[in-house]
């Protein structure tokens, strides 16, 4: 079994991102979906070889890759910030797209919101956030073993 962190959109609260520090050592894989400001390159320096950094709309520079394929555990996964697929207005281009590649997973962000959706046989995952301004903060916890998953979004208390 292989577990990941998945979270986006931290824009650099770094004390959040820091709370899930433990949690980091312990998983197999870390993605960070985008608008990580400068908390993206700490994660990657402290958990180094399994981190993964995507590009969002705000991030300059730009540390990561705007696109991603993963095969974990006989599951193929897509990722990435969303923003470039149009997902504050629907997650349609988003499923074509995971669809087209055979992917069983996408991984977005950009929206703030933690989602998960079941389009064109892919399943959607939205971690949500993690910025300070955030009413509601989360990240994803996603399992995978023998090409099955299963994902947890996980509410973080103020």
């Amino acid at each position: 079994m292989k577990s990941l962190i998945v979270l986006s959109d931290t824009h650099g609260n770094r004390a959040e991102v820091e709370k899930l520090y433990p949690l980091f050592a312990e998983c197999d894989m870390i993605v960070h979906l985008g608008d990580t400001s400068s908390d993206g390159a700490r994660i990657r320096s402290a958990f180094p070889g399994k981190t993964y950094l995507l590009n969002g709309n705000c991030d300059i520079p730009r540390l990561g890759d705007d696109e991603l394929t993963l095969d974990v555990e006989g599951v193929k996964i897509y990722a990435c910030h969303g923003d470039r697929l149009g997902v504050k207005r629907g997650a349609g281009e988003l499923a074509a797209k995971a669809a087209s590649i055979g992917a069983d997973i996408a991984l977005y962000g950009h929206t703030h919101k933690a989602c998960e959706k079941f389009i064109n046989g892919v399943t959607l995952f939205n971690p949500g956030t993690l910025s300070r301004y955030a009413a509601s903060k989360s990240y994803l916890y996603l399992a995978v073993y023998g090409g099955k998953f299963t994902g947890k979004i996980v509410d973080i208390q103020q």
